[in-house]
């Protein structure tokens, strides 16, 4: 069994590999949950609405997400689940595949939408009202087919490379310190070092880079750090041991070489999410921002990844998205040579797809204008 070291997040090693990780990005709903299209919040007082010319026929193509299908059909996408009319009789009812024709139709004077079985409307009609079961119908396709909600190609790294963990729990940790052949850099297939006690021969390492503190202020205005971000950047298996010196051979890079200082750590499988979709955060503690843009200054746009000040200790879950609002501009008045501050405007939306305690990963699923560090998070309005 693999360790689970204090101080990151808690994972079980089921050993997700490629496919899962594509079913975990999928449309999909564990058991137990109620159909989502009769999952609206009960605060809600009209109907989702329509965007103008929303067709009535849509047939899901390769590249498609459900995010870009949603905002064909709707004015404000995260409201997607209280339409969507899965078929209650089979065994993965949210599942989407190219080449499904998507119907929109109307129940109870409601707009709802499904997939066509062959039979239209009146199909979607009488499957999603518990009527007449179809007959067992085999369909082969790849999980690797299905429609993600997101991109996952732009998340990966981040779902199974990276994580976020204390400062403090970092110490006394094995790191590297140096490889065969005086090299300043290693990869796959080449040999390093590594100095600190607690490593055993036969097991699997995982090799970090340590990025930057992320450092928040508390209701107090006092400065804190809330975690140290940590990115995977090899996989070894230690082989020798003498006092406290560990010779790791380096069986995977992941887009960079080892060097010096970087962090040894016990490899272990991310448990990924079994349900990955899009869901109003009206729960979470208010408040929030975004406080880093990934491989970027500070300017984040449509497929980045932002982080969040906010965590699984402000109710933050996988799936969760965010309106983001962007602080007006300050001007100089002409006629009176003041500085006015302009009112914010809403810039776009982020999903949540990883959680630690007071931290999340999001994707930037649509901005209007380039999204800045410091930009607020509020729960989408979910008026229309």
């Amino acid at each position: 069994m693999k360790k689970v070291l204090k101080g990151m997040p808690t994972f079980s090693a089921l050993g997700f590999k490629k496919q899962l990780l594509a079913l975990a990005v999928c449309v999909s709903v564990g058991a137990g949950m109620v159909s989502v299209a009769e999952a609206a919040p009960a605060r809600n007082v009209n109907p989702p609405a329509l965007k103008a010319g929303a067709p009535q026929v849509y047939v899901v193509k390769k590249g498609d997400t459900l995010w870009d299908i949603s905002k064909r059909f709707l004015k404000n996408p995260v409201r997607w689940p209280e339409i969507w009319a899965s078929n209650k009789h089979v065994k993965n009812p949210h599942w989407i595949f190219p080449g499904d024709r998507l119907l929109m139709c109307t129940y109870n004077g409601k707009p709802i939408i499904g997939k066509d079985e062959g039979d239209g409307c009146e199909g979607i009609i009488r499957r999603y009202a518990g009527g007449t079961k179809m007959q067992p119908q085999v369909r082969v396709e790849s999980l690797n087919n299905a429609i993600p909600v997101i991109p996952l190609s732009y998340i990966e790294k981040w779902l199974e490379r990276s994580t976020v963990m204390s400062p403090d729990a970092l110490e006394h940790t094995p790191y590297i310190v140096g490889a065969a052949d005086e090299r300043v850099l290693a990869a796959q297939g080449q040999t390093v070092y590594a100095r600190g006690n607690g490593l055993s021969i036969g097991q699997r390492y995982a090799v970090y880079r340590e990025g930057e503190p992320y450092t928040l202020t508390d209701a107090k205005g006092k400065k804190y750090k809330a975690g140290l971000e940590l990115i995977q950047v090899a996989s070894g298996i230690a082989v020798q041991g003498e006092k406290d010196i560990t010779t790791l051979e380096l069986t995977d890079t992941y887009n960079e070489e080892v060097r010096r200082g970087d962090r040894v750590l016990p490899e272990y499988d991310a448990m990924l999410p079994t349900l990955f979709y899009p869901t109003n955060a009206e729960s979470v503690t208010a408040g929030g921002s975004i406080v880093r843009v990934q491989g970027s200054i500070g300017m984040a746009a449509v497929n980045s990844i932002v982080t969040i000040d906010r965590g699984a200790l402000q109710g933050v879950q996988s799936g969760h998205v965010f309106s983001v609002n962007q602080q007006g501009q300050i001007v100089k008045d002409p006629k009176t040579n003041e500085r006015v501050q302009l009112p914010g405007q809403h810039v776009g939306n982020i999903m949540v797809f990883k959680t630690f305690d007071n931290l999340s990963y999001a994707y930037v699923l649509d901005s209007d204008l380039p999204i800045k560090v410091g930009a607020s998070i509020q729960p989408p309005m979910m008026d229309e």
